[in-house]
């Protein structure tokens, strides 16, 4: 096949002087999946990583990160993970094992980079990209016939508004730009948020010594990640099927048929649980099974939040060592204390915010500019019949595609978006 003897330095070093006909934002596991699909059909393809290495957007997040579904269930194309590896993988394993991958397969990926504007010119049906580095003031013009943005499984994180947060004499800073709590030793720590961002942060500072209050402000979907989550993709397993048929079988079922098959299996899961949820509900944590009963994967698909997989954190939670708040909002806040709506008062030395993430067509808005961001519309959730909105085929916007999701989704749906540009530059739309 042409051009597949190129290691990925030499497609790399290739597009300096030629144009890609695609340009990947984002080496992520959404970004390079998609590189590697195109790359099988020989679609010339550059992806873009600010970071200086591939693997940092999993490197640099907080060292007790863990994945919360099974290995067998997030192999990449082309390169499943080693049979010796861990049924449940470590951030920096899957950082390394990234960067690897992307050397192995051969896919161009130019670090330190980052798109500083673009625009769409329709009549020569290309984009028009100034590429900039980090450690550099030149900028490079790029002019492929197709962008994805493959930036994460969401958009840039939510800007809540905490009252009085100029006031706080401690530190406060956004899960985001969270990156563990090795001296955390007596620190008074307020998680404000529920989700798997905020049990994961809560869980790192306990379990590094901290006082840690957890403010609940809505109910959340909580499930085992053995047995609850592992019975979602128990199709998924060392010794079963392919994990192509897998996937073939997984995807064949449209979303809201989904939901039905979903609400029988969060009470089954429900069912197994029953030690722990009650354990919860004592403790002072609400829980809800989805507004449906359909469970976490399809709060997941609905909404990006709102659920957490346990790999710890509720247990701190019911055995008191993680102190719950439930209901209410921070009214205030002066030096170390905080005040709640209902009057009550606290003080803490550190407040991380971890109340999810924007709509990704704000991620589209900030790279791209507001016309395109407002003609692409919401990306994820589901539109009228029940699909993921915008994810994985052309958007309103020609010449541009989101590719996102959870590595069990980015393979697949990356293999079925790269079909689509390849059908587009061989000429069948």
């Amino acid at each position: 096949m042409p051009g597949s003897v190129l290691t990925a330095a030499e497609r790399a070093a290739r597009y300096q002087t030629e144009e890609p006909e695609v340009v990947v934002i984002g080496a992520g596991q959404a970004g390079l999946t998609v590189a590697a699909r195109l790359n099988a059909l020989d679609v010339p393809t550059l992806v873009l990583e600010r970071e200086p290495r591939v693997g940092d957007n999993w490197r640099n997040r907080y060292q007790s990160l863990v994945l919360h579904n099974q290995v067998w269930a997030n192999h990449l194309p082309y390169l499943p993970f080693p049979a010796s590896w861990p049924t449940y993988l470590a951030k920096d394993q899957l950082a390394d094992w990234l960067e690897h991958y992307q050397d192995i397969v051969g896919i161009a990926v130019w670090t330190s980079a980052s798109v500083q504007s673009g625009s769409y010119d329709s009549e020569r049906q290309r984009w028009n990209l100034v590429i900039g580095e980090a450690s550099s003031s030149v900028r490079r013009e790029l002019h492929p016939r197709h962008v994805i943005l493959a930036t994460g499984v969401f958009g840039i994180p939510n800007n809540t508004v905490i009252p009085g947060a100029n006031q706080f004499s401690g530190a406060l800073l956004n899960a985001a730009d969270y990156h563990g709590a090795s001296d955390a030793a007596g620190t008074r720590a307020l998680v404000i948020g529920s989700g798997s961002s905020a049990h994961d942060v809560a869980q790192d500072l306990a379990l590094n010594g901290a006082e840690v209050t957890l403010l609940q402000r809505s109910s959340t979907c909580v499930v085992s990640v053995d047995p609850g989550a592992a019975r979602a993709y128990s199709i998924y397993r060392e010794d079963g099927a392919p994990v192509e048929d897998c996937d073939l079988v997984t995807n064949a079922f449209p979303f809201p048929l989904l939901a039905d098959l979903h609400r029988d299996m969060t009470a089954k899961i429900a069912e197994l649980d029953t030690d722990l949820l009650r354990g919860l509900q004592e403790a002072g944590f609400v829980i809800d099974f989805g507004n449906d009963g359909s469970g976490f994967l399809m709060k997941y698909h609905r909404t990006g939040g709102g659920y957490y997989i346990n790999t710890g954190a509720s247990e701190l939670i019911v055995d008191g060592t993680i102190t719950v708040k439930h209901g209410v909002e921070v009214a205030g806040i002066s030096g170390d204390t905080v005040r709640y709506t209902d009057g009550t008062t606290a003080a803490f030395d550190l407040i991380v915010v971890a109340t999810g993430y924007q709509n990704m067509s704000e991620t589209v808005r900030q790279i791209l500019g507001d016309e395109i961001a407002d003609r692409v519309g919401p990306i994820w959730g589901l539109d009228s019949e029940g699909e993921p909105r915008v994810m994985w085929k052309r958007t309103a916007q020609p010449g541009f595609w989101v590719c996102g999701g959870s590595l069990q989704q980015c393979r697949p749906y990356s293999k079925y978006l790269a079909i689509q540009v390849k059908a587009e530059q061989v000429g069948l739309r």
